[in-house]
This record gives C-alpha cells, structure tokens and sequence, in this order.
C-alpha cells in the first residue's frame, strides 16, 4: 500500500499541487481565472520555458548548463545593441543573438567534452564570463530608446515594432510568445520521442558507454545538446527584450533558479523519472501559477524566491526519493 502510494505521489504529485494551487487563489482572488491573467501567466513563462527547454536538453546528455541565465542576458542585450545602436534590420537582429548562444554551447561542449572538465565547474565558469562580457559591453547600462551615451550623444535607433510584436503582439487573441511556446514544446517533444537523434540523447544520457559501443557518436551528440541549449537561451533573451522593449543588464539571473526547477518537477509528472519537455512544461506552469497568484496577493517580491527555492527543494527530494527507490 505505501509503495503504490508512493508511486501514485510521484506520478500524479505534480498536477495535484498545480490544480490545488488553481483553485485556491480562484478562491482567494475572483480575477485569477480570468481570460487576461491566464494570458499573462502564459506570456510570463514563455521565457523561462525556453531557457527550460536548455537546461532539460543538457540534463537529458546526464549534464548541466548553468550558463543559461548569462546566455540570456548576453543575447537580450545584444538584440538591444543591434537596433539601438547599430539600426540592423531585423533578421540579424534574430540571428546574431540565436549564434551568439550557439557559440556559448560550443565553448561549453568543448570545455566538458574536451577538456573533460565537469559540466557544472564549466558551465559556471562560462556562467560568470558571459556575465562579464556583457557587463563590460554595455558598460553597466541598460539599453534602451534615445538612451544618451556617456559622451553626451542619444542613440538614433529604436526597438522596431515588428520586434516588439514578437514579445507584445497577439495572433487571434492568443499571445505570440504563448504560440511559440507551445510550438517549441511540441516540436522538442516530437524530436525527443519519435526521432532517431531524441533517442540517441536519452540513450548516450543512459549509459554513455553502452551508446558508444552501440555506434552512436557520443560526443557529438553531447555537443548537439549543449549548442541547442544555448541557441534555446539565447531565444529567450530575444523573446525578453521584444516583451520589455530594452535590453536589460543581468535579466536571465533570475531564470535559472526557475527553469531549473521546471526541469526537476518534470521528472515527477506523470512518473517520467528522467528530463522531459511535457513535464518542464507543466513544472514551469505550476512556478508562474505560484509567482502569479502571489503577486495577485501583493507578497513582496524579495519573498518570491524563497517560493522558487521551496518548490526546487521539494521536486528534488520528490525525484531522488523515487529514483533511490527504483535503484534499491
């Protein structure tokens, strides 16, 4: 009886704590359940589930990127700086940023599978240059329309409405960063599960011996992660600074937090046991849920992190009691 309980808590736990969550701040506040918070609810995760989605594909390869946060800045404020100071057209406004966190996944990859250095001292490392780099280019500044420089000069160029549309718009009244979203989960989700190169991730993340000795190329499927988890990244630096209209120093510091912790409530949704985008998904949903309702509420926002550690915590303790359970 207490196995299948336990069974039960890891496979259902999840959605149970998401609906709870639901209907008590329905009943705490009449306007949770609307149309437009829901929306907004949606719209607020869009970002951190494609950081998520990052962080669920190196996991998948058995490694880590903390180097997504940083990724996210670096590609925010580099989309700024390409409209407001350079004026480029909006194509390289996309792609620039979406190299830039290609580049950042292949020095990651090359540091852990070359160097073979562990992927979390890596990645940290990467983390904290990345950090540099940005701060160093923007010289501490935000980025933002007719910004004076320090010479005493007002940028010409402006953020583009087609790019703000990107963040802001709305396509038959659903969100366009919501429409993304669901396209990415669903498009990764298909990849992950229905082609030969999702299996192979899950296989070389299984047992990276028995995948080499079975002839899938380990190496180049670890880098194929690490290089798709910062082209995620830097997608969500793009989607930031196309919802905020400015390119903000430091804006992906707080997402690693919450996309790490989508990624290990995954684990638990409907008893997956291992990374998974449907349950990223659904760990993220449970985070903004949370992080809405309690601003609904008008709890200070220094608190929210203490929230965002909590619900970290506990999908951790929940996935290792499982997994320990399942070895035993």
């Amino acid at each position: 009886m207490k196995e299948r309980s336990l069974d039960f808590t890891f496979k259902y736990g999840a959605l149970f704590i998401i609906a709870l969550v639901v209907i008590v701040f329905s009943i705490i506040n009449e306007n949770f359940m609307t149309y437009d918070n829901i929306a907004d609810i949606l719209r607020s995760i869009s970002i951190v589930m494609f950081v998520a989605i990052g962080v669920t594909l190196s996991q998948i390869v058995d490694g880590f990127d903390l180097s997504v946060g940083s990724t996210v800045s670096l590609s925010t404020v580099a989309a700024a700086a390409l409209m407001v100071w350079y004026q480029q057209p909006l194509i390289l406004v996309i792609l620039v940023p979406l190299v830039i966190g290609a580049i950042i996944g292949l020095i990651n990859s090359w540091l852990i599978v070359k160097i073979r250095i562990p992927d979390l001292l890596a990645t940290l490392a990467v983390m904290y240059i990345i950090g540099g780099v940005q701060k160093t280019y923007t010289k501490g500044f935000s980025i933002y329309n007719n910004m004076r420089f320090q010479d005493g000069t007002v940028a010409k160029g402006k953020f583009a409405p087609e790019f703000l549309w990107i963040g802001q718009g709305k396509l038959l009244g659903v969100p366009v960063p919501v429409i993304l979203m669901i396209v990415a989960v669903i498009a990764v989700h298909v990849f992950l599960t229905y082609t030969r190169w999702g299996r192979q991730l899950y296989i070389t993340g299984g047992n990276r011996e028995a995948a080499r000795l079975s002839g899938i190329s380990v190496n180049k499927i670890r880098l194929a992660a690490y290089v798709l988890s910062g082209i995620f990244a830097a997608f969500g630096g793009i989607l930031y600074a196309s919802r905020v209209g400015s390119g903000q120093i430091d804006a992906g510091a707080p997402l690693l937090m919450e996309a790490v912790a989508s990624v290990f409530v995954g684990y638990s949704v409907l008893g997956a046991g291992k990374p998974n985008v449907i349950g990223t998904f659904f760990g993220a949903v449970l985070i903004g849920v949370l992080l809405n309702g309690l601003t609904m509420l008008n709890v200070p926002y220094f608190g929210f992190d203490i929230v965002k550690g909590g619900v970290l915590v506990l999908a951790l303790a929940i996935t290792f009691v499982h997994l320990n359970r399942r070895k035993a």
